[in-house]
């Protein structure tokens, strides 16, 4: 017996205004896009704290900018990890999307603090400490398949902060794709 598989629709069947398809986070995402994206953010933070460029971290920034409010529509990491690699390790995982979000508005505060520490408040050192921790997280995603920022935002909506509206998913669960 065949197991279904789950067919996006077409882009040209999604009857949303054309801005509100570009400027919206996906309700499911592949794990295994996370995983990539988070990959190349590790990449790209060690890079900057080894090479002292701090100045990179405005890339960084605009990269989880771009994914919190777009998803991988404008980020060239997130439409690397989508369209080239994630398709080529296999079948998608795919889970509900809002903790993904989340996780990525959690990695904007991060790049956008160690800006502030690099630019404003001249503590390099202080900015590299703090990339320093993204990178740990954004490595536990990687490597270890643990979304620290998923975790948390699954606390906060069993505490109630977060409603479960905000994500069906999430209560209910997502089923993997085979």
């Amino acid at each position: 017996m065949a197991q279904s598989q789950h067919v996006p629709s077409p882009s040209w069947a999604d009857n949303r205004p054309p801005l509100r398809r570009v400027f919206s986070f996906p309700k499911r995402v592949n794990e295994k896009a996370a995983r990539v994206v988070a990959t190349m953010v590790v990449i790209l933070s060690v890079a900057i704290i080894v090479s002292g460029q701090l100045w990179l971290t405005v890339l960084l920034a605009c990269g989880f900018l771009a994914r919190v409010l777009t998803g991988p529509s404008l980020s060239a990491m997130g439409q690397l990890a989508t369209r080239v690699v994630a398709p080529r390790l296999g079948a998608p995982r795919i889970v509900p999307g809002p903790p993904k979000r989340f996780a990525q508005a959690v990695g904007l505060v991060f790049s956008a603090a160690a800006l502030v520490l690099h630019f404003a408040a001249g503590a390099p050192e202080a900015a590299s400490v703090v990339l320093g921790v993204l990178v740990v997280f954004a490595s536990l995603e990687a490597f270890v398949g643990f979304c620290a920022g998923c975790f948390v935002f699954d606390r906060l909506m069993t505490w109630g902060l977060i409603p479960q509206s905000v994500c069906e998913e999430c209560a209910t669960g997502v089923a993997e794709v085979a």
